[in-house]
């Protein structure tokens, strides 16, 4: 099941610490339960996990700063947000700063145990949608996307995709010019069994246009299908309604 993947739990909480790590060692992950952002920088500048578990609001650097931090520093470590009281806008700027995936307090362990699996499975195994490797280089716009590296290249400037944001950009380059709902986006990039909400796929896929448009305000590649859902459009041109 797990086979000895290693977990970091990040969260202020002994008494979550203690309940999340003791569920997750039953399910077979290698944990280490963490109380704060110092503790994960510390541990991170020698070892690297499989995923974190980050909780939002802790003393010192909160969830988001740490987040940020690691985004901007190119790192695409796994990260499984948690925030308090299904806070929406916390939600949505998780997602915006690169987290892999949420979920809000209070949950159940086998919960957070099937967001955790779900987003491992999109790292180990390339999610149905994927290009075939021969077309590993592909560009869109003044990006270069290159599917093998998963990486964004452009005026000499390399962007590493999270796991998120290559399965849902790999999702649209599989399928071009052809409409995909918000739902169909979640099914191609992240699994049929996904406990992802649908409506966080705006979220994801603004987030992406930041990377591939070179204005996100008037996407011209990851265009709007009112009503509907999205399209990616190779060439930039608008598309006929």
């Amino acid at each position: 099941m797990a086979q000895g993947q290693s977990i970091w739990v990040v969260d202020d909480d002994p008494e979550l610490r203690r309940m999340v790590g003791t569920y997750l060692i039953d399910q077979g992950y290698d944990v280490r339960c963490l109380a704060d952002g110092a503790q994960l920088l510390a541990r991170l500048a020698g070892q690297r996990p499989d995923l974190v578990v980050l909780d939002l609001m802790m003393p010192g650097d909160d969830g988001l700063t740490l987040l940020r931090r690691l985004r901007d520093g190119g790192d695409d470590l796994p990260v499984v947000m948690l925030t308090a009281k299904g806070d929406a806008v916390d939600r949505i700027i998780g997602l915006e700063q690169g987290a892999d995936d949420y979920l809000a307090k209070p949950f159940l362990p086998r919960e957070l145990t099937a967001r955790i699996e779900a987003v491992l499975r999109r790292r180990v195994a390339l999610p149905a949608g994927t290009p075939l490797a021969e077309a590993e280089m592909l560009t869109i716009g003044e990006q270069v996307l290159d599917q093998a590296a998963r990486t964004l290249e452009h005026d000499g400037k390399v962007t590493l995709l999270t796991s998120g944001e290559f399965a849902l950009l790999a999702a649209f380059v599989q399928h071009p010019h052809r409409p995909l709902s918000r739902e169909r986006l979640v099914e191609l990039a992240r699994g049929p069994d996904s406990v992802t909400d649908s409506r966080s796929m705006d979220v994801q896929v603004s987030r992406l246009r930041k990377l591939v448009e070179p204005d996100p305000a008037r996407p011209r590649y990851l265009q709007t299908v009112w009503g509907y859902g999205y399209v990616f459009v190779p060439d930039g041109q608008p598309r006929s309604r």
